[in-house]
């Protein structure tokens, strides 16, 4: 049964507050799932499977109740501009964060923030019922793992100002049904120590740094508690006391317990006790266990991905259709013995199909490059509730703002059959609703001074 959201009666702001009713919340249906795990993130209240009536898809509804008023009046700017900055971020592996607004009443202050919903459930759920099936873990599958949880830290770190997570766990991590993997729970220092705690969460204690909670913490408690999720990703499971409680001899027999040197010293370089001594996110990247020369074809890939608006939808098949089978693509000659021919045969259009669709999701990010954080896009702060009862809608109603982002921008300018130079713009928009504008463009004595 479908219940619809709050009615506040008391002001609410925040990016969203004039759309919160466009989402529908399930009634008594609290989850452990989306961008939250609940019980593991100190203030997260409930998290509720719901609806977003306007996109027809399940989101996930998550509740921070702060359990003192002025502490929270004291925090509001800083939690704004947090939810601001977590507004701003587009990473493959990373849950998207949809929409937030403040609630503030006689009785209470909360958050009220909507996010992706990730129904494939937690990595810690995974590796248990990997482990139930008597499986090792597959040493390629760790090494992408870590590849995307690395690629999604070293964008966080990299934001500016730096977004640090504060909350990796095994839990927070998502893994979907064909191996993307994305990170959730994102919170900074002004959610923690603020709001209603749970009961302490003994089992994940071991994933958080020694200097958790101090004053300045930076990015390396997010690599402490990634090199946690990296051996407990290794090993299955990390062997924990009668009390749940995973002890640091546990953690170090874990760690001696792994085959493979290089590793072993990766993950011991993440879990060292003095902070400025741990590797950054990017430097991981490099690490030997995990580095290696992009191939050609992940390369083409990717640019194809990323230039894909100009081709047509099916040129893969079409092109693959008019390539003759035994035709030869490419060939090696060898002085001393036969050389080898690759044929279009050997290479499936199933299989390629496959391919960029797993890049197109994320699944093998270019660990060479640093991401680009997106431009904040300005958006006037939304009216609250009381306002907007007040604000008469004028007829016809305003044309809305335009808040879509441009992603890339192709320009042309040639002159026509009748001498008439025509400058033509293709407007790739984030949304993938594209746009192509053009006008002529006043005479010039030569086109190249336009």
């Amino acid at each position: 049964s479908v219940s619809k959201t709050h009615s506040f009666s008391s002001p609410i702001s925040g990016r969203g507050a004039n759309s919160a009713y466009k989402y529908r919340k399930y009634k008594s249906e609290n989850i452990g799932l989306g961008f939250v795990s609940q019980g593991n993130v100190p203030g997260i209240e409930s998290a509720y499977l719901a609806m977003d009536t306007e996109e027809g898809v399940e989101v996930v509804w998550n509740e921070v109740q702060f359990s003192d008023k002025k502490v929270f009046k004291s925090f509001e700017e800083r939690i704004r501009e947090m939810f601001e900055n977590l507004m701003q971020v587009e990473h493959p592996n990373i849950v998207k964060f949809h929409k937030y607004w403040l609630d503030m009443s006689e009785s209470r202050a909360r958050v009220i923030f909507i996010t992706e919903y990730m129904s494939s459930g937690s990595l810690k759920q995974f590796l248990k019922k990997t482990k139930k099936n008597h499986k090792t873990m597959n040493v390629k599958a760790w090494k992408r793992w870590c590849t995307q949880i690395l690629s999604a830290l070293s964008y966080l770190h990299s934001c500016d100002p730096p977004i640090i997570h504060g909350n990796l766990t095994c839990d927070t991590i998502f893994i979907q049904h064909n191996g993307l993997i994305k990170i959730g729970s994102v919170f900074a220092e002004a959610i923690h120590g603020n709001v209603h705690q749970h009961r302490d969460e003994v089992r994940n204690q071991h994933f958080f740094a020694p200097e958790y909670g101090t004053a300045g913490d930076d990015y390396a408690i997010d690599i402490f508690s990634f090199g946690i999720c990296a051996l407990e990703m290794a090993v299955l499971e990390i062997q924990a006391n009668g009390d749940n409680a995973v002890s640091k001899e546990a953690i170090d027999h874990a760690g001696q317990s792994l085959e493979d040197p290089l590793m072993r010293e990766f993950i011991q370089s993440c879990v060292r006790t003095e902070a400025k001594t741990r590797p950054t996110a990017h430097d991981l990247l490099f690490h030997r266990v995990l580095f290696e020369v992009h191939s050609l074809k992940l390369l083409a890939a990717h640019c194809f991905i990323n230039n894909q608006y100009l081709l047509p939808e099916n040129c893969v098949d079409e092109k693959t259709k008019s390539f003759d089978p035994n035709g030869i693509m490419a060939e090696i000659n060898h002085c001393d013995r036969p050389g080898i021919h690759l044929k279009y045969s050997h290479v499936s259009p199933l299989e390629l199909d496959k391919f960029l669709e797993d890049v197109k999701n994320g699944i093998y990010p270019l660990m060479n490059f640093a991401s680009q954080r997106p431009h904040p896009i300005p958006r006037a702060l939304s009216l609250s509730q009381e306002q907007m009862e007040t604000v008469k809608t004028p007829t016809p109603e305003p044309q809305e703002t335009e808040t879509r982002k441009v992603v890339q921008i192709h320009c042309n300018l040639e002159a026509n059959e009748e001498a008439v130079d025509i400058l033509s713009l293709f407007l790739k928009m984030d949304d993938r609703l594209h746009r192509q504008l053009s006008c002529d463009v006043l005479p010039c004595k030569s086109i190249l001074k336009h």
